[in-house]
């Protein structure tokens, strides 16, 4: 079993939060004027979404190399849709633009990609959150 672990803490004189993993950075905040934010970051929401197609833009790659054929261009639109009180995540469209080096069909990638989503099939499968407080 592996485990990624990433940091989060506050942004001085803002209530922004950096997060980190590695030597990557990312800051997460609300839009401007909600909840003191500043709209210095991404929300959660576009977190969420940016994470399945990102994921699924690597997979992409992932699936090629494993075929032995070379992807040329990706384009990858999510729409996450939301709604309830809180606010829940209630279905996520992605729509693929691929184009393979050779001129081949990209179909099969495609569906290769789509079986080994970790975001994708995490979601689809629910994931166990634990939240606690440390001192």
């Amino acid at each position: 079993m592996a485990t990624v672990t990433v940091e989060l803490r506050n942004v001085g004189e803002t209530q922004a939060a950096m997060g980190w993993a590695g030597g990557h950075t990312i800051v997460v905040d609300r839009p401007e004027g909600k909840a003191g934010g500043m709209g210095l970051g991404f929300n959660g929401a576009q977190l969420l979404a940016l994470s399945l197609g990102g994921c699924f833009c690597n997979d992409l790659r992932y699936a090629a190399e494993e075929m032995g054929v070379t992807v040329d261009t990706i384009a990858v639109s999510v729409a996450l849709e939301l709604e309830g009180k809180p606010l829940l995540a209630t279905a996520a469209r992605l729509e693929v633009r691929c184009r393979m080096l050779d001129g081949s069909d990209p179909q099969p990638v495609i569906e290769r990609a789509k079986t080994i989503c970790m975001v994708a099939n995490s979601l689809r499968s629910g994931v166990p959150v634990g939240i606690e407080m440390v001192a």
